[in-house]
């Protein structure tokens, strides 16, 4: 009896080694039939993972990107299609590969060229992000009954970095008066991939108290950055800790392993706490294991703060996407289904229901957290636990949901606000969106608590002390002037607020700072008058079509100006390097955007600051207006979906203010009986934005 490689075949790939994230290469794919030849109508996949942001293989322009053709060595013919989902999770992107018109004795061979440049296609423009062992995972179907075997060996090969294009540089977000801290700095390709080894800078902060910031420069790259803003006091303060806890590896829909998911957090993107989410419905009880070991061995007091966990994956109509955090290791994983998994492996009971898992969770013996979110498919708020679920996360890699807040608020829920990664690509707390249809960069949440442990993270969740940027370490404070912090729920009178006082120190210009209730903007603050606007014009696209999968909007579009001439221009949110914006002449820039809840567009610079006219036109709505006309708030286009509009509004001169600090009394008209929800949203003109957690003021 021949093994089991005689019987299906071999596979080889001219790709080997390390092959650069994001460049374009010819990868020729090789199989060889086994002993039992492929019949009449058989086929081959070769599957990728889900996460993967590999081009597209097509196979009708030999001239474009990705083309991809296949040949049998005995002439039979071969039917290629591509389907993005046609195998078992994680493998879902695949490639058909169909024996018509003949079949395929042992010995004979299909030669697959994805990236086929013969007829002037660039080739196959590889994955944008590092994997230790990409692999093109190779099944046969060799008796036409549609029961794929998977080969023995599949080719792999080894993604790694490009050349170093930017420099991010990291500074602790408090500080004392004279005190010694470390900065921390790294270089990254143009996806965002980090290139060698970070190191750290010593630094001292300043003896006066206040925001500092420091210039670092690479005397090897030529590359420079600016630290976030690093809040010095010259009594103690509370610290202010990075924590990016939801994200998954390759044991489930992610990218690397769990201890490389761990390593990353830690060492390359510099965040204090981490948390990992594997869809429930692929995690074997051994994997569940494995997480609570890997967490206690990575979890260290005073460095890196790291919770177990995972994801309660089930339908929206069944509850809906909560991430499920234990305080300690030793917590049960009771399941949305068992999907993935056999029931040999899954001994624990599963909760078919959101409220099942409230029920287990609170039973289990162990304390818990549930973090309400949306991902692919999203959490229904109308079924909710308080006393489980302390916070709501808004934005991701998926994109920005405020419509979240608006569900909570609407039913009088107390939650606060954070921001993770939701990443796939092993990239957590650094988390670039790549080139596929995630729209944003990751987001991280600011934990306020007086020492790094499980014991003072975990109470600032509790006590909703945290608030969410889409990425950016964004300084905020915001308190009562009587001391009661962010998340605090304050007893008051209507015509006797409190007055709130609030500091945003940016990590670039600062745009505008909203004070809310609920989702009513009470006021609008902007660190410079009407007076003082600029040749600078903002152009904004926004939104989702939906909820749940499918949200993409395309905003491909262009700006045509008359009577005015365009000096320079800068992208906001384009972090695709395949969908750039071009300048066409000195009147004319055209451009591919998407996004999936979250805002993308440009800043443009006129050669005159109130002459002449534009006409902005995307896929979705165009918009006209004089320049002298637009103002502050400009002018606004709704296009439908969940929140799709085109703005156009001017801007104060370059360079602007990112520090503001102000304070702010609510009066009696702007609040309500019961729960008035008191919080920021603080944006800065690079795109980037900051959610404070709410004051509850709560008028009797």
């Amino acid at each position: 009896m021949a093994d089991n490689t005689c019987e299906l075949g071999q596979a080889t790939c001219s790709l080997k080694g390390t092959i650069t994230a994001g460049s374009w290469q010819t990868c020729v794919l090789h199989y060889t039939a086994g002993f039992s030849g492929v019949d009449d109508t058989g086929s081959l996949k070769i599957v990728m993972r889900y996460a993967t942001d590999s081009g597209i293989p097509q196979f009708d322009d030999p001239s474009a990107p990705h083309y991809t053709t296949a040949i049998a060595s005995n002439g039979a013919h071969l039917q290629l299609r591509y389907d993005v989902k046609d195998f078992r999770r994680p493998w879902g992107r695949t490639l058909h590969v169909k024996v018509l018109q003949g079949y395929l004795r042992e010995g004979e061979t299909i030669t697959l060229t994805i990236g086929d440049t013969s007829g002037g296609s660039p080739g196959w423009r590889m994955q944008t992000f590092l994997e230790d062992t990409f692999e093109l995972k190779v099944l046969v179907d060799r008796y036409a009954t549609y029961v794929y075997e998977e080969l023995p060996n599949s080719p792999t090969f080894r993604i790694g970095p490009g050349v170093p294009s930017k420099l991010a540089a990291t500074s602790p977000t408090t500080a004392t008066t004279g005190r010694k801290l470390s900065l921390r700095v790294k270089r990254e390709d143009a996806w965002g991939n980090p290139v060698g080894t970070p190191w750290k800078i010593p630094c001292t902060a300043p003896s006066v108290a206040g925001p500092f910031r420091t210039l670092i420069n690479d005397d090897e790259t030529g590359l420079s950055a600016i630290t976030n803003p690093c809040i010095v006091s010259a009594s103690q303060q509370s610290g202010r800790f990075w924590a990016d806890i939801h994200g998954q590896s390759e044991e489930t829909v992610g990218t690397n392993t769990i201890d490389g998911y761990f390593r990353f957090a830690r060492d390359r993107a510099f965040v204090d706490v981490c948390g990992h989410q594997g869809n429930d419905f692929q995690i074997t009880d051994d994997f569940w294991q494995t997480i609570n070991e890997t967490t206690a061995r990575f979890n260290r007091d005073g460095r890196f703060v790291v919770f177990p966990g995972w994801e309660w994956s089930g339908n929206t109509g069944l509850g809906g996407d909560r991430n499920v955090f234990f305080k300690h290791e030793g917590g049960i994983i009771s399941r949305s289904s068992r999907a993935l998994v056999e029931a040999t492996e899954s001994a624990t009971p599963c909760s078919s229901t959101v409220e099942d898992l409230f029920d287990r969770v609170t039973d289990c013996g162990y304390e818990a957290m549930l973090v309400p979110h949306v991902g692919g498919r999203f959490a229904d708020l109308q079924r909710h636990r308080e006393d489980l679920e302390p916070v709501i996360e808004i934005h991701s890699a998926w994109g920005t949901f405020e419509w979240m807040l608006a569900d909570a608020f609407s039913r009088g829920y107390r939650i606060g606000i954070v921001a993770n990664s939701d990443g796939h690509k092993g990239r957590p707390g650094a988390s670039y969106p790549g080139a596929s249809t995630f729209g944003s960069y990751g987001g991280l949440t600011c934990i306020l608590a007086d020492k790094l442990d499980r014991d003072h993270i975990w109470n600032a969740y509790q006590c909703r002390q945290v608030y969410a940027t889409t990425g950016a370490r964004i300084f905020l404070d915001v308190a009562t002037d009587n001391g009661n912090p962010m998340g605090s729920v304050v007893p008051v009178k209507k015509d006797s607020a409190p007055t709130i006082q609030i500091s945003v120190s940016g990590t670039a210009p600062i745009e505008r700072i909203e004070i809310r209730n609920a989702m009513k903007v009470l006021e609008t603050v902007r660190p410079y008058e009407k007076d003082k606007l600029s040749n600078r014009l903002k152009l904004l696209w926004r939104g989702a079509e939906v909820r749940g999968r499918g949200r993409q909007v395309t905003w491909d579009g262009e700006l045509k100006i008359t009577g005015n001439s365009i000096d320079k221009f800068e992208t906001i949110n384009f972090w695709n390097q395949e969908k750039r914006c071009q300048q066409i002449g000195k009147r004319h820039l055209k451009w591919q955007s998407i996004t999936t809840g979250g805002i993308a567009g440009l800043i443009v610079d006129l050669k005159q600051p109130t002459a002449g006219s534009i006409k902005l036109s995307t896929t979705q709505k165009s918009l006209k207006a004089q320049v002298s006309d637009l103002d502050i708030k400009g002018r606004t286009r709704s296009a439908g979906g969940l929140g799709k509009a085109i703005s156009a509004y001017r801007l104060p001169p370059a360079d602007g203010p990112r520090d503001y600090s102000l304070e702010f009394t609510p009066t009696a008209k702007q609040l309500g009986k019961g729960d008035n929800p008191i919080y920021i949203c603080a944006v800065q003109e690079d795109g980037h934005i900051a959610w404070s957690s709410p004051i509850y003021l709560n008028c009797q």
